[in-house]
């Protein structure tokens, strides 16, 4: 799960080096935002700890 947004900040870099800006720019906005939400649900997951 937590691959996806490494693999949209890969497909960003191709984009920049592709000459896509716009599609580049709105793939790192959508990796930022998808890592956000990843470190959301981890922040929050209780853990199973028992003593």
């Amino acid at each position: 799960m937590m691959s996806l947004p490494f693999f949209g900040f890969t497909l960003a870099f191709v984009g920049i080096l592709a000459g896509q800006r716009r599609l580049s720019i709105a793939l790192l906005a959508l990796s930022l935002i998808a890592t956000l939400v990843l470190f959301k649900f981890h922040a929050t997951d209780a853990l199973a700890i028992s003593l």
